[in-house]
């Protein structure tokens, strides 16, 4: 029997496709003989060998709950590659789950289009004090209030321990057992749901993580044709590449399907090694199309990408056909903005003019000679919408790969952060926001694990240490395998009810709300769009405009006033929000110059200093 993806059911690892049946399915070329040893049971049940390196069998001696390993050639004990919960870890048995026993309420749930997308991204074991999938559905109402509507979950899959940022995970379709496993995922979906919140998960498909890493023993998931800054990478165009392609797209429609994700972010996609006459990712789309048609919902595909190449966006008659990718050139660029150093892969950008051409072009680098890079990089995205890029002042990376996962609360001032929110809301792209910045939260986010082998814990402490040997940032590096770490880095959301903390917490519902609401900020319009820098003034004047209706949004980077033409002169113009207003500020102290509630006439205009001002048009 040929074995194949089939969008509508999971077909790897145990199942249950009617009352007291289990079909148990399993990835093993490489091995002579496949056993499945049930906990509490006397003997073993042997697997059949099936054609392209599968092993089966069907029973009625497993049941949801059952505890399980692997026995390869009579031997070695193994978790289950598609295990779904691991509740003693990477180490420890697999057990059996069902998810079609999770009482979903969400049938009337209606996925948003990704252009209404406002994103939060969090860390689930951070996020809260408890660190756990029940303890984050707390924090719901808060998202309502913040005007959020889609939850963007840092990997869960099962990593070794109860501290790790989950791209160490080594079992995709296990959901981590200290967050509260399997069941408890679901029940955070659906109360998700309940609330209007879409519900986004980064998947990790281009490596895999050190620590329980038993896949290699069962087949060749990985290959030493291509390298990545992991070691080999994900065999998806190398000899037996079938049953890890299959592997890679059932785990994603098994979230889609069974936990009820709406959307996938697909890390780092630029280290997925594949030469194929179909891509694996083109083959993704293809299946979750197929899904698409049999659940009757939409599901997004989201992509970090960094290579600049709008064909993995592109729709499948030109490209792979994901939905939307990351947009780091856009942080990278308005980081400079605000002060950060040129140095690292900060060192290729120029401020507000690469601000205002990443508002207006998407990519900073389409073409041009980049000098940390050593080449020309990039290729023009002329014809994607808006919705496909997504940008953010911060993000889980940018924070944490400093060296001391210093937040821009610890590197701006409160003006400055009120800026940066600013210009990322502003755009006419899908925006992020990372958990706590809305608030001005002064916790760092710092890289931390907690793996159990010495020689493990000795690699990753050495390879940080390195990595920042050179770049940003004084001060020792803090050490990843501490409990300390870890609690340094979790959200104080007692700060919400202290100053400036209640203030930022105002501002950004209020910037939210504006771009929510006004017709002009809520399009997401790429070709209605003029950016304009001064790069003597550090200050740069964007233009958004549908149908008649027309916004000027005017960023000032400097410490100082500066003054520029006042926009469309002859027109009248009426304030929508000013960074600078009294409500939005802490501080007794006052600018130099009030910015009007009206603009008219010819002349110039001051902006005060590290400042955001929003006018609409109103006699066209």
């Amino acid at each position: 029997m040929e074995y194949r993806i089939t969008p509508d059911r999971r077909t790897l690892g145990v199942t249950f496709p009617a009352d007291n049946q289990a079909n148990v399915l399993v990835w093993a070329p490489l091995v002579d003989q496949v056993a499945i040893k049930v906990y509490g049971q006397p003997d073993v049940l042997p697997l059949d060998q099936q054609a392209m390196g599968y092993w089966a069998l069907t029973t009625d001696r497993i049941r949801p709950g059952d505890q399980y390993r692997f026995v390869l050639n009579g031997q070695y004990e193994r978790p289950d590659p598609a295990s779904l919960y691991q509740p003693q870890g990477v180490h420890g048995p697999s057990a059996a789950v069902d998810t079609a026993w999770f009482p979903w309420t969400d049938q009337d749930w209606r996925n948003p289009d990704l252009a209404d997308y406002l994103l939060y991204e969090v860390h689930t074991g951070t996020v809260t004090t408890d660190g756990t999938f029940l303890a984050l559905e707390e924090t719901l109402d808060h998202l309502n209030a913040l005007g959020v509507n889609a939850l963007e979950i840092m990997p869960i899959s099962q990593f070794p321990d109860g501290r790790n940022w989950g791209y160490d995970g080594v079992f995709a379709f296990a959901a981590e057992n200290a967050y509260g496993g399997p069941a408890a995922l679901q029940h955070l979906v659906n109360a998700c749901h309940r609330k209007g919140i879409a519900v986004v998960l980064d998947v990790v498909y281009n490596h895999l993580g050190p620590e329980g890493n038993y896949l290699p023993e069962f087949g060749p998931y990985l290959t030493d044709k291509y390298r990545t800054p992991w070691g080999d990478a994900i065999n998806v165009d190398d000899t037996w590449c079938d049953g890890v392609r299959q592997f890679i797209i059932e785990n994603a429609l098994m979230w889609l399907r069974d936990f009820h994700i709406d959307a996938l972010r697909l890390d780092a996609v630029h280290a997925i090694k594949d030469f194929s006459p179909l891509h694996v990712l083109e083959e993704l789309r293809q299946q979750v199309d197929q899904l698409m048609e049999t659940t009757g919902r939409q599901y997004h595909l989201i992509v970090e990408n960094d290579l600049n190449d709008p064909r993995y966006i592109n729709p499948p008659s030109s490209g792979y056909g994901m939905d939307a990718q990351w947009m780091d050139e856009f942080h990278h660029a308005l980081q400079v903005c605000a002060g950060q150093a040129k140095t690292g892969y900060y060192a290729d950008f120029d401020g507000v003019q690469h601000l205002a051409k990443s508002y207006r072009d998407a990519y900073v680098y389409d073409g041009q000679f980049s000098a940390t890079r050593q080449k020309r990089f990039g290729r023009r995205a002329e014809t994607n919408p808006g919705h496909q890029f997504i940008v953010f002042s911060q993000n889980h990376d940018q924070i944490g790969n400093r060296k001391q996962g210093e937040r821009s609360s610890a590197l701006y001032s409160f003006s400055m952060q009120k800026l940066l929110a600013g210009a990322v809301l502003v755009s006419p792209y899908v925006p992020l926001l990372f958990m706590g910045e809305e608030w001005g939260e002064t916790a760092p986010f710092q890289y931390f694990v907690s793996h159990t082998e010495p020689s493990i814990v000795e690699t990753v402490r050495q390879g940080r240490e390195d990595e920042f040997s050179d770049f940003r940032g004084n001060g020792v590096v803090p050490d990843p395998q501490t409990e300390e770490t870890f609690q340094r880095s979790k959200l104080q959301w007692a700060l919400r009810e202290q100053e400036p903390h209640r203030t930022m917490l105002a501002y950004y519902q209020a910037l939210i709300a504006l771009r929510k609401s006004h017709p002009v900020l809520r399009h997401l319009d790429r070709q209605n769009l003029r950016a304009d820098a001064y790069a003597d003034q550090q200050t740069l004047m964007l233009h958004r405009w549908q149908a008649d209706q027309v916004v000027v949004c005017l960023l000032n980077f400097s410490q100082e006033s500066q003054s520029i033409p006042t926009p469309a002169a002859g027109k009248q113009w009426q304030k929508l929000l000013d960074s600078t207003d009294p409500q939005w500020t802490v501080s007794a102290a006052t600018n130099s110059v009030a910015s009007p509630d009206t603009l008219t006439g010819m002349g110039q205009l001051t902006i005060p200093p590290e400042s955001l001002l929003i006018y609409a048009l109103t006699d066209a």
